[in-house]
């Protein structure tokens, strides 16, 4: 049983509202079945918009003390750059050790600045080797030590020996000694 093109236009007239409604149903899922994929990708979207609003949100509430802090931050670099030493200027590196003597009444009896270990390019800073031995009573040996570790340098004791200071024969006193001598190899904070 054929039906004609005369009978199918007459049905569709006869029910227009059934024939729209399947028309709009075929074009809506047609129209979903493409656009599918449409909609993960704009989950995706949403997301990463989402994030993006979160962290600039942060950024503006974080924001308001921010000239305050790189001024703090930039008077901290320039302290800490201040307090540094230059392996190139020995003379300046060995009188810092000069000073500390004169101030504390020790005697230096032995200063060297050491060659420093490979230099590596990703470090901001590098320390600056030194060998010293000291001599003087224990309070004055105290003094230096706590001079040192307060001074104008960033400094760090990698060893540190007492020994009795010997006598002018060359051996040491059997009591109790009243000079000592203190070996010490530091590190002073300095640049590449």
């Amino acid at each position: 049983m054929a039906i004609s093109n005369e009978q199918l236009i007459g049905a569709l007239k006869k029910y227009p509202i059934v024939v729209i409604c399947i028309v709009l149903s075929l074009g809506v899922a047609v129209t979903a079945y493409l656009r599918a994929d449409l909609v993960f990708q704009a989950k995706v979207e949403l997301e990463e918009m989402a994030k993006k609003g979160k962290r600039m949100a942060a950024n503006i509430k974080n924001s308001s003390e921010l000239d305050e802090q790189l001024q703090t931050m930039t008077a901290a670099n320039h302290e800490i750059d201040r307090r540094l030493v230059r392996f190139s200027q020995l003379a300046g590196n060995l009188q810092y050790f000069y000073e500390l003597e004169a101030t504390t009444g020790t005697k230096l009896l032995d200063l060297r600045q050491l060659a420093s270990a490979k230099k590596s390019p990703s470090k901001s800073f590098e320390p600056v080797n030194f060998s010293v031995a000291v001599s003087g009573t224990y309070p004055q040996l105290i003094e230096f030590l706590q001079r040192l570790e307060g001074g104008k340098h960033f400094c760090r004791i990698l060893s540190a020996s007492f020994m009795p200071l010997a006598n002018d024969n060359g051996g040491l006193s059997l009591g109790r000694p009243e000079a000592l001598t203190i070996t010490l190899a530091l590190d002073l904070l300095g640049q590449p």
